[in-house]
């Protein structure tokens, strides 16, 4: 096997690799990914996967093949087609030229919800734990409406602000904000339960669990700096709610 072509192996499983670490996959599943296609080709891959770089490597060439990803977000369903396409590859029901194709399709696919689809199932996250709490009907209404005013300020201070977790605070902020506004006035019963509801949709869930996945896979450097952004962004989000009834209880006082 020339060289040139195993640097185009490495390229395509730098391209696998990349994909599985940005769209939300631990790195155990990215270096057994990156193992199994190796042994469908017939060449010793190693794969080393890190959230700041992935190092891939074969045994007979000293060579080594290094990708820098852009850990941002997560796209599961992205995920799932590198794992589909891999598993067919080492069942040999495809080429590696064909697997080359749908993995480059992968990479620039646009797999997203759209804007009313986001907007919808963040409400209906806001809502399920008001069933935990035994809320009121108005209650639960007003956390269906605040977790979505949350949302879209998370969304909109990720897309603005220039330092990073602002989006979280500002999305914490709004929600604490209507939320102890709203019982002032008379009109929640409880701020704390529509607070604690409506920031559901800010948590991040999927880094926590696979923060935890990684640690228990001795993956510790990878866990760690996934489990601490992780931390970042619920420590923004909860200083962002304490900002917003703090500001509430002030305004009351002060008039």
């Amino acid at each position: 096997m020339s060289r040139e072509y195993l640097n185009h192996i490495m390229y395509v499983c730098g391209m696998m690799a990349r994909i599985l670490l940005e769209s939300g996959a631990e790195t155990t599943r990215v270096e057994s990914t990156i193992d199994y296609v190796g042994k469908a080709i017939g060449v010793d891959l190693n794969c080393h996967a890190t959230m700041t770089a992935i190092f891939i490597s074969t045994a007979s060439e000293s060579n080594t093949y290094l990708v820098k990803p852009n850990v941002s977000a997560f796209n599961l369903q992205k995920v799932d087609d590198i794992n589909t396409v891999s598993r067919r590859f080492f069942a040999h029901e495809i080429s590696f030229m064909q697997l080359e194709q749908q993995v480059q399709a992968i990479d620039h696919k646009v797999i997203d919800f759209t804007w009313p689809q986001k907007i919808f199932g963040a409400g209906l996250v806001s809502v399920a734990p008001m069933l935990l709490f035994k809320a009121t009907w108005g209650d639960l209404t007003l956390a269906f409406f605040i977790g979505i005013l949350g949302y879209l300020a998370l969304k909109w201070g990720d897309k603005h602000a220039v330092a990073p977790y602002l989006g979280a605070i500002a999305g914490g902020l709004v929600i604490s904000l209507l939320a102890t506004l709203l019982q002032q006035m008379g009109i929640a019963n409880s701020a704390a339960n529509i607070i604690i509801s409506a920031l559901m949709p800010l948590v991040p869930g999927v880094p926590f669990t696979n923060s935890l996945r990684e640690i228990i896979d001795r993956d510790i450097i990878s866990g760690l700096v996934r489990g601490i952004d992780a931390v970042m962004i619920a420590g923004s989000i909860g200083i962002g709610a304490i900002l917003g009834s703090f500001m509430v209880h002030f305004l009351i006082g002060v008039l």
